[in-house]
């Protein structure tokens, strides 16, 4: 690859740094101009990145050593493949559309300077998880993604609820940190290198160790908030509707599936089997779960729960390519939901209860269409962007026997209909339910663009735009699935999602009760309170009341024992106070006639020490 396109990556990744460091030092205060610099420079970059996508030039490659500790090299580098590619456009491409959104839904938020600021370091933080060629510089950008979310997450951080959840965030994925940096702790001790390519190069005959993968895996189980470290996700809400869809739709999340795409070869097939079980569940899980949220937002979180499940049993599959297909395909109908969510909101003067809403097709037409059919796409309807990846992952469970998992898929496919009719039914159908509803607006341009872009662009689109426009030299591995999809009739995921199609109609109906009302907790209350409850939260809960803060009251206890009580006070402290006790007793005793016997003593031998000499 020539040296352009290594200073094209260059460019790529600094961008935003550069933005942020410049609202930093002169845009603390001018919030409009703030936001337009990190929107450029979001823009720029979608531009650079899609330069790189469509090069028919082979994979870019350039490191740099910063340490060398004996034989083991440590360093910065890029390693853009096709996988990267890809990840580089989405995260550019629909980061630059929400930094577009944020223009206008941030408007009259006081602190848009710190906001753009913040959203430049989280672009900036994703693209170098992206284009590392190391597990180091992964790890260093995975941090950095973490603190910048933290910072997003508490935005409105003079609310209680957002600092707790920024708190809450932070923590969980520090617990799922910790088994990453042992990972490389192990890999580096075991085989001596961090490189990806090095490490792909050495294939040990006995297979790479199991503990390696479940170590590596546990930043992906905290970034891509699956079970048991999913808790954080839906929680996330707090932050400003922009932050939501960039951590949810194409960046923080899908992160986690990125990097287990990049490191799979590392992964032991026991362990790909187990990561295949779990993510069918989450799948299946998060899809029911978000039958019973009022919240607009928290509902769409966990139907991003859902869809990362999916996309981690694509990769227990050892299908990563699907994974990484339907990363892409989410991305796109996601980041609309998120957006039509915040452009309702919005125009529903900061009203966030589904329950409150309605009516809102005849007053937001632009939002609802987009909003109507990124939900087809997320309900996987043929032709549309879901359907490629979705229905492919479902088809490759099938094919591979797993009964249990393409069991589990099928519930979330069909639990996808239903939250989404559901969605479409209370939001945007019927009469409005509250004086917000019926004085809803639509929203300025700045936010509406990015919806029909994204929207009807490529939720619609975007499954044909990949299978015919992107050139084959570039996605070989991504595009291939999607020329092989068809729409058979007979096939399994076929019939799945026929099925699924049906019972979202049924909803459609069965939630058209009078406004304001859920059909589901009047008719079902048990089943709706199973659905609601946060079990893993109070699971947690009772750990830390019960276990960890008992356990962390004996270690206080044994601490004031031992550390304070006998080595501070009886030893450090002990001894020279005896000493100090016994020297006043013997040397300071009050008497001319002692203190003249002890300085002739001294005189004596410091004589004797020179004479010896």
């Amino acid at each position: 690859m020539s040296r352009d396109f290594t200073d094209l990556v260059h460019g790529i990744l600094m961008l935003p740094l550069a933005a942020a460091a410049l609202q930093a030092l002169l845009c603390r205060r001018l919030g409009a101009l703030a936001s337009w610099i990190s929107t450029g420079a979001a823009f720029v970059g979608a531009g650079l990145a899609l330069r790189l996508l469509t090069a028919s030039e082979g994979d870019v490659r350039w490191h740099a050593e910063i340490a060398r500790l004996g034989e083991i090299s440590l360093g910065v580098g890029y390693l853009v493949d096709s996988h990267a590619r890809l990840m580089l456009f989405v995260v550019t491409f629909v980061g630059a559309l929400i930094h577009l959104f944020s223009v206008g839904y941030m408007a009259d938020d006081s602190a848009r300077g710190r906001f753009f600021a913040g959203l430049s370091v989280f672009m900036f933080s994703i693209l170098g998880i992206v284009v590392a060629d190391n597990l180091l510089m992964t790890f260093v950008f995975w941090e950095l993604v973490g603190f910048s979310s933290y910072m997003l997450i508490a935005h409105y951080f003079d609310r209680d609820y957002a600092a707790a959840a920024s708190r809450k965030a932070f923590v969980v994925n520090r617990v799922g940190d910790l088994g990453f940096i042992l990972g490389l702790a192990f890999c580096l001790s075991r085989f001596g290198t961090l490189q990806f390519e090095e490490l792909r190069a050495l294939s040990p005959a006995g297979g790479w160790p199991f503990a390696l993968g479940a170590l590596l895996a546990c930043g992906f189980i905290g970034k891509s908030a699956q079970f048991p470290l999913h808790v954080w996700l839906t929680d996330a809400m707090a932050g400003p509707t922009p932050v939501s869809a960039l951590i949810h739709a194409a960046t923080m999340v899908a992160a986690g599936v990125y990097f287990m795409a990049r490191i799979f070869f590392l992964l032991d097939p026991a362990l790909l089997q187990a990561v295949a079980v779990s993510g069918a569940g989450m799948a299946a899980l998060g899809g029911l779960c978000a039958l019973a949220q009022t919240d607009i937002k928290k509902s769409l979180a966990y139907s991003t729960l859902a869809h990362l499940g999916i996309m981690a049993c694509a990769l227990g599959l050892g299908r990563p390519e699907l994974a990484l297909l339907h990363m892409a395909m989410h991305a796109f109908f996601k980041a609309t939901l998120f957006l039509g969510a915040g452009s309702v909101i919005h125009g529903c003067h900061h009203e966030q209860d589904m329950l409150k809403m309605g009516g809102l097709l005849r007053k937001m037409p632009i939002t609802a269409a987009a909003f109507i059919a990124a939900t087809l796409s997320n309900c996987a309807v043929p032709f549309l962007a879901g359907w490629y990846s979705k229905d492919a992952i479902i088809e490759a469970a099938f094919h591979s026997g797993r009964a249990a998992e393409a069991a589990l898929l099928a519930v979330a496919a069909v639990a996808t209909c239903l939250y989404s009719a559901r969605m479409i039914r209370l939001v945007f159908l019927g009469r409005p339910a509250s004086d917000a509803a019926g004085h809803a607006h639509e929203s300025p341009w700045t936010m509406t663009a990015p919806l029909v872009v994204l929207g009807l662009g490529y939720s619609l689109f975007g499954g044909l735009l990949a299978a015919q426009m992107l050139p084959a030299s570039c996605l070989t591995v991504i595009a291939k699935p999607i020329a092989a999809m068809g729409f058979h009739p007979a096939a399994p995921a076929t019939v799945v999602g026929l099925v699924a199609l049906a019972l979202g109609a049924f909803a459609l109906k069965f939630y058209a009760a009078e406004p304001g009302r859920d059909a589901l907790r009047e008719r079902f209350p048990r089943v709706y309170d199973v659905l609601e409850r946060r079990w893993m939260d109070g699971l947690y809960r009772w750990y830390v009341d019960a276990v960890q803060r008992r356990v962390a009251e004996l270690v206080a206890f044994l601490d004031l024992l031992l550390i304070n009580g006998l080595g501070v006070r009886w030893i450090a402290a002990g001894i020279p106070a005896l000493l100090g006790f016994l020297s006043g007793r013997v040397f300071h005793g009050g008497q001319a006639r002692a203190y003249a016997a002890w300085t002739a003593a001294g005189v004596l031998f410091i004589a004797w020490i020179l004479i010896a000499r």
